[in-house]
Formats: C-alpha cells, sequence, structure tokens
C-alpha cells in the first residue's frame, strides 16, 4: 500500500509543494486483534512485516497503540496489539484522506 498515494498535494505562495497533514483512522478493538510482548529488537516494520506480510503497513501497528515516539523500535517488554483487520482499516485510511 502506498500511504501517500491519496494524501493532497497543494502549493505554497512561493511555489513549493507540499503534502496535506496525514489523519489516521480511530482503530477500534475486535476479536480478531492479536496482542505481543515485544522483546529487544522488535520494530513496527518488522512486526507489520511479519503479520500483514508489508512492512510499509508499520503506522498500522503504531497508531493502535497510540505510539508518539519518532521511531520504528518498539520499546522491549510491552504488549502491543497488533489489529487483525486490516483492510477495514486501509479502507478508512484511504477515505479519510481523499
Amino acid at each position: 500500500m502506498k500511504r501517500y498515494e491519496y494524501i493532497k498535494t497543494l502549493q505554497s505562495p512561493e511555489g513549493k509543494q507540499y503534502k496535506t497533514t496525514t489523519i489516521y483512522p480511530e482503530t477500534p478493538i475486535s476479536e480478531d486483534d492479536y496482542y505481543i510482548i515485544t522483546t529487544a529488537g522488535d520494530r513496527y516494520d518488522n512486526l507489520a512485516d511479519q503479520f500483514y506480510n508489508d512492512h510499509t503497513l508499520w503506522w498500522v501497528i503504531a497508531a493502535a497503540n497510540n505510539s508518539e515516539r519518532a521511531s520504528l523500535i518498539v520499546e522491549p517488554g510491552i504488549q502491543l496489539r497488533i489489529p487483525g483487520d486490516i483492510y477495514t482499516i486501509i479502507d478508512n485510511f484511504n477515505n479519510i484522506n481523499k
């Protein structure tokens, strides 16, 4: 999935192009979700690859866990929720950002 495919491109008065702010959908808890305890070396992109076969979906896991870190590295020893209904989340993301 190309996360920025639907994000609008605007132009500043000086002629520079930029993307609008990306809005992430709420990720309600589902019985399809997985829960894991992180270990040293875990990263959002590697977990996305493991669970979704797509490392670019790291933002789904980060958003579901309200991560405010500016890093793909996950703190070891915490419980993370891995959303199971990835298709609905992607559809919601695309609809919000169109």
